[in-house]
């Protein structure tokens, strides 16, 4: 049986029990699904005590990196990105990978986006290496705070070239094929009053708030747009098939959860 959970922090709007628990239901799945608060640090603690009895986990922010620190097994992509979303307790201990790549990748191809030459990332952490890997290959503008975490980046799509941009600088987003924002909340709303006329596609990864200031903005404009629950929604959907070992129907599952998730956010 599945007994799994997410773990973050904050972590009260978290909608993937929401997405679990329906998916499960939807195939017939036994398990149950909770939402657990762990603060950075706190991960080993946490999995020797409350967490004891789960054998399945979801991370979001600050654990996905600290899990590099506790798994037994780290899948190749988690050691590329730096990063991982994912835990399976084995028999010989937990295993450690992402989902969030294959996610975007299955978010950008159901939103009808699937080649990406010249890509725009704000932000620099954890979601930003697993957007680059995802897009390897392109060429890629990151708009930072600070250029320190561009090695880690670069490591993470290593067949790309990189342009780092300070914070705050002006932009002409038609210079590229897609703008992901990885930024939390809405720290990215300085760039809202830059959207002008935009051809490109902006694909902005969180839903809290929802929407942000700059997909209001973007959605506003009439150009295309893809928002944080699909990314959400498909590095789920990966989850669900690691944790049951069951194929899974992706597009009628995609729809189904979203439809759910809409009815919470309204």
């Amino acid at each position: 049986m599945i007994n799994a959970g997410v773990l973050g922090s904050p972590i009260a709007h978290s909608l993937s029990p929401l997405l679990h628990q329906t998916a499960y239901q939807l195939m017939g799945i036994a398990g149950k699904y909770n939402a657990y608060e762990v603060a950075s640090g706190q991960l080993q603690n946490f999995l020797a005590g409350e967490g004891r009895e789960l054998n399945c986990l979801s991370l979001t922010m600050p654990l996905k990196e600290e899990a590099l620190t506790i798994a037994e097994h780290v899948a190749d992509i988690s050691r590329q990105i730096a990063s991982g979303n994912t835990l399976v307790k084995r028999s010989d201990g937990w295993h450690l990978t992402s989902t969030d790549v294959e996610g975007f990748n299955y978010a950008l191809l159901s939103s009808g986006k699937s080649e990406i030459k010249s890509l725009l990332v704000i932000g620099a952490g954890a979601t930003a290496r697993a957007v680059v890997a995802a897009c390897a290959g392109a060429s890629i503008s990151v708009i930072g705070r600070s250029s320190a975490r561009m090695n880690s980046l670069q490591v993470a799509a290593p067949s790309s070239d990189f342009t780092f941009l300070q914070w705050g600088s002006e932009v002409d987003f038609n210079s590229f094929d897609l703008i992901v924002n990885t930024t939390p909340g809405d720290s990215a709303e300085i760039y809202a009053n830059m959207v002008g006329n935009p051809r490109s596609t902006l694909f902005e990864v969180i839903y809290n708030p929802w929407p942000t200031k700059l997909l209001a903005a973007w959605k506003n404009s009439g150009a295309a747009s893809i928002d944080g629950l699909d990314l959400l929604i498909h590095q789920a959907i990966s989850q669900i098939q690691l944790f049951s070992g069951v194929d899974v129907d992706r597009a009628f599952l995609a729809k189904e959860l979203r439809t759910k998730a809409l009815a919470i956010l309204g």
